[in-house]
């Protein structure tokens, strides 16, 4: 792919399991997993999985949490549970906790469809990626590491990310199941289970 070519946009709707881990792992570093979806054209999405960063060591427990992100109403709502682990003579225990619903500000998606050609991303050469041919786009931030988007070669399909201020400690989220398609209205309705759905 020729170093002038436009970056293209994220497709319009779009859903992926994900599996978020870092580089370098470091002692305290996790790796989790979760699902994601993306609806550019109702200007929402969703998040389902284990929260990365999060010590376990400093709060006593893992945090899983659904978050439902719509920027139209300008309004996010989160769904979290605690679970913690105790040893004890019988085994590992485990125990969960239902936290208290959140409803926060909200006024951009947490991927903007437009987030390489606002970035003015730069080609940086052909990659294997999750046993696939990937396009390398990087974002330039001023101050920050940049961010490079993996995308299937030719087209728009994430594979993989890696973002953070960090350029020595860097978050890196894989997409391995990236689906794009249309997304059914109850995905974004709070309280439903859509941990397989699409």
């Amino acid at each position: 792919m020729p170093a002038h070519a436009t970056p293209p946009l994220l497709p319009l709707q779009w859903s992926s399991a994900y599996i978020s881990y870092w580089t370098p792992m470091l002692e305290e570093d996790q790796t989790t997993s979760g699902y994601c979806w993306f609806d550019y054209g109702r200007n929402i999405c969703r998040i389902d999985g284990l929260f990365n960063p999060w010590s376990e060591k400093e709060t006593g427990h893992r945090l899983w949490m659904s978050e439902i992100g719509d920027a139209r109403r300008e309004q996010s709502r989160k769904q979290k549970v605690a679970y913690a682990r105790e040893t004890a003579a019988a085994g590992v225990q485990l125990y969960d906790t239902a936290l208290p619903d959140e409803v926060t500000p909200f006024h951009e998606l947490f991927l903007p469809q437009a987030i390489l050609v606002d970035g003015e991303a730069r080609h940086d050469g052909r990659h294997s990626v999750l046993g696939q041919e990937a396009d390398a786009w990087v974002v330039e931030r001023p101050g920050k590491a940049p961010s490079v988007f993996y995308l299937q070669a030719g087209g728009n399909h994430l594979l993989r990310m890696v973002t953070g201020s960090d350029p020595l400690h860097q978050s890196v989220r894989d997409f391995p199941n990236f689906f794009a398609g249309e997304i059914a209205d109850s995905v974004f309705m709070p309280g439903t289970s859509t941990v397989l759905s699409r």
